[in-house]
């Protein structure tokens, strides 16, 4: 597994091609979407991003209260981790990375066009109430206007 970071000194992103590029905005990914990319994947590889939010602005002016933990990426890259092994262990080459950004549904579309994936498995965000929704955006919406064409996007859960 790689991780990114900003001044955090981890590894860069991986940039191999893999058909399929499972992501999701959530601390974890579901059995669904780990068994949908492995299925989709066939004898292909999977790139595994987990979105660590950045929350906030600070006008332009770099602020570290706004980026996420160390807890709260140490947790990401547990997932991530899981999430390759699980998909390891069902005969899927598969990587894997934690990117931080406040826009999610951007980062995923540069990684899918990076890593030249074909499809986009993606876990729904549960998003809680509509305002919250209406507020932060569906990443799997913004995935699916920048993508469409030219990429299938798959999303699992409610």
């Amino acid at each position: 597994m790689t991780a990114r970071s900003r001044g955090r000194g981890l590894a860069a992103q991986p940039t191999t091609s893999a058909n399929v590029l499972l992501a999701t905005t959530k601390g974890s990914f579901s059995a669904e979407a780990i068994g949908l990319a492995a299925q989709v994947a066939g004898e292909t590889s999977v790139a595994v991003v987990l979105i660590s939010r950045i929350h906030g602005y600070a006008l332009g002016i770099p602020n570290p209260g706004l980026l996420p933990t160390r807890r709260e990426q140490d947790m990401a890259k547990t997932a991530v981790t899981e999430a390759v092994r699980a998909l390891r262990r069902q005969g899927v080459v598969a990587d894997g990375q934690v990117a931080a950004t406040r826009t999610a549904a951007k980062t995923i579309s540069r990684i899918a066009v990076v890593r030249g994936a074909r499809h986009v498995v993606m876990d729904r965000s549960d998003g809680g109430s509509r305002l919250r929704r209406l507020l932060e955006g569906d990443p799997a919406a913004g995935v699916r206007r920048r993508l469409a064409p030219s990429v299938d996007i798959h999303t699992v859960g409610r």
